[in-house]
């Protein structure tokens, strides 16, 4: 055991109370702070246009405050990308995190000097929370790698431009420097495809003991890896790997895969960054969902699914939370967002501390016939097909056909296989997927039992056929993901013309 990794096991303990401290007295913690953010802030364009005062209290400023997402708050951005100062937040922002937004086009969401640290915090809770939790610290004597951005930084006046996990490159602490990978120079390749090889090359022959990024590209990674060193597995290659921290999808339709590539099922560190907030991570080795980060400068507001988009829709505080209901997440930060729609859907777990699991997003639904699927239904289908009829996939998303040529509208599920499979088996999967949704999904059972809908159809996708779709999209690399479900067939059309 090296002395890096002997001083973070003494600290792990300390830093590990502060963040369930929080967690204590929630509600009144998070009134308070969001009381403390106006009266930092109280002079700023937007909370005068909403006659917000110093004076109000946590429920008088909930109740002012609209729930907004970004096309709400577009022209106060652009104000304040024209260099316009105290629109949102008290001066300009530190940064403007660049994001590639399926409705809006490009995003900008600002990063202040204030909301920056509890991005680099939440990151480092994380594994000291783990550690205290009886993970070895050893991985901090060795090499780690964080798949992401290029930390290369464009300037618009005067704020720097870039992704949030390039920004996040420029605030990691020197003393993980040394043993962090890839390069700068590496990071700042644009190509996706080049970098992943470089990285690949350059990994090889190092004592990598953490990988960390979104799955789909960690399994890029580590087949290139593979590849590479002609290797059966990363253990044979790193047989000091012990962490596999990850985010940005569920995890679940990717396990098997990686657990194979890796050699073995090793800890796992599931996180949940955006580039409004660091909403949660996961804080005991035996998951049981993500401790919500309520050390960080963010008021946490969640409103009921099915009352979503409703004029009546209440925002709940923290401790108005119950276990089980679905929620769209709803914030506000010393970032100058103010009651911001997050756009993901979570369901508590725990209250005693707060933690969640991610279910889908408040935009990635199926109702066009009422049914409203939600993204974790086709998740834990497809995760219990795979493993009841021994399927591997890689990757799948799902649309309704409302207007059939033949028959009765139905959900069309894209599957990409990594095997061969025969049409005697898609009929078991399509039977399968449909029968499993239905135990889940009443309105969709009831669909179904009174002829409304068929059953799901399965469209098998040819190898690399998702990888090529997101590609004629411009959204291959390392941040972009697959959208699993859409109430309409935009991105399953451009899918089925790519496969032409």
């Amino acid at each position: 055991m090296g002395l890096k990794s002997i001083l973070v096991r003494a600290i792990a303990p300390l830093l590990a109370s502060n963040v369930y401290r929080a967690h204590r007295h929630a509600g009144d913690r998070q009134r308070k702070l969001l009381k403390s953010l106006v009266r930092q802030s109280y002079h700023v364009h937007y909370l005068n246009d909403l006659k917000i005062s110093r004076d109000d209290d946590a429920q008088t400023i909930s109740q002012k405050l609209p729930i907004v997402d970004y096309e709400d708050i577009r022209h106060y951005i652009d104000r304040v990308r024209e260099g316009e100062k105290d629109v949102l937040w008290r001066g300009l922002p530190k940064y403007w995190a660049k994001t590639s937004g399926t409705t809006s086009g490009a995003k900008y969401i600002p990063l202040t000097k204030e909301s920056m640290p509890d991005h680099i915090r939440a990151a480092r809770n994380a594994l000291f929370c783990l550690i205290a939790d009886g993970l070895s610290a050893d991985f901090f004597d060795g090499d780690m790698i964080f798949l992401q951005g290029s930390p290369e930084l464009v300037y618009e006046n005067d704020i720097a431009v870039g992704r949030l996990s390039g920004i996040v490159y420029h605030h990691v602490p020197s003393w993980l420097q040394r043993n962090r990978q890839p390069s700068y120079e590496v990071n700042c390749i644009e190509d996706w495809e080049a970098k992943v090889e470089q990285i690949a090359s350059d990994t090889s022959q190092r004592d990598m003991r953490l990988i960390s990024g979104i799955p789909p590209w960690c399994v890029n990674y580590f087949e290139r890896l593979l590849s590479l060193t002609k290797r059966n597995n990363l253990l044979e290659l790193f047989p000091n790997l012990s962490v596999f921290a990850y985010g940005g999808v569920q995890y679940a339709p990717y396990k098997a895969s990686i657990d194979s590539l890796i050699g073995t099922e090793i800890q796992g560190m599931e996180t949940y960054p955006a580039s409004e907030g660091f909403i949660a991570f996961q804080d005991k080795t035996e998951h049981a969902g993500m401790l919500l980060n309520l050390e960080a400068s963010i008021v946490f507001q969640f409103v009921p699914l099915e009352d979503w988009g409703k004029p009546s829709a209440k925002k709940l505080f923290i401790d108005e939370v119950e276990l089980g209901v679905n929620y769209a997440v709803v914030l506000t930060s010393n970032a100058g967002l103010w009651s911001y729609s997050l756009g993901d859907t979570v369901r508590f777990v725990s209250k005693a501390p707060y933690r969640l699991e991610v279910t889908g997003r408040v935009k990635h639904y199926i109702s066009a016939f009422g049914e409203h699927v939600i993204g974790e239904e086709v998740e834990k289908a497809m995760q219990a097909a795979k493993e009841d009829l021994f399927l591997s996939v890689r990757e799948f998303t799902v649309a309704p056909e409302v207007n059939p040529i033949e028959g009765k509208p139905y959900h069309e599920w894209f599957i990409e296989f990594e095997n061969d499979i025969s049409s005697n088996e898609l009929d078991k999967l399509s039977e399968f997927l449909d029968n499993h949704l239905r135990k889940q999904n009443t309105y969709y059972d009831d669909l179904r039992v009174g002829d409304m809908l068929s059953r799901a159809k399965i469209t098998s996708v040819p190898s690399q056929g998702f990888e090529k779709a997101m590609r004629a999209s411009g959204q291959w690399g390392g941040q972009s993901k697959v959208k699993r479900l859409a109430n309409d067939r935009d991105w399953v059309n451009f899918l089925l013309k790519t496969m032409k």
